[in-house]
């Protein structure tokens, strides 16, 4: 049996956050981007589902895994609709958009 060229390092995401909660504005950065991280999320469960790999979305969207990578990942990049529209279609879903009325205190 070939010898693993690198070791996989675990990540727990939770203890991440923990730790990285205790620097000054992570919390003000991080819930600034709560949007983001929640169409990122989306994104990703909705590949998981389709039981895709990002080269095979990228093929599926006529771009490339960096590309993809780079939409799956939040903060680093605002996508327009119609490259959400193709993702979308890519994964097999369909893209939906709504404006929420703010709650008022």
């Amino acid at each position: 049996m070939p010898e693993l060229k690198f070791k996989p390092v675990r990540h727990s995401h939770k203890e991440f956050l923990a730790r990285a909660a205790t620097r000054k504005g992570f919390i003000e950065a991080h819930d600034a981007l709560a949007l983001e991280y929640q169409v990122a999320n989306q994104m990703l469960k909705a590949r998981s589902r389709a039981g895709l790999t990002q080269d095979a979305v990228a093929e599926r969207m006529g771009t490339t895994k960096s590309a993809v990578s780079r939409l799956e990942s939040a903060g680093k990049h605002t996508p327009s609709l119609a490259t959400l529209k193709r993702y979308a279609k890519a994964v097999g879903c369909d893209l939906q958009v709504r404006l929420v009325p703010q709650k008022t205190a």
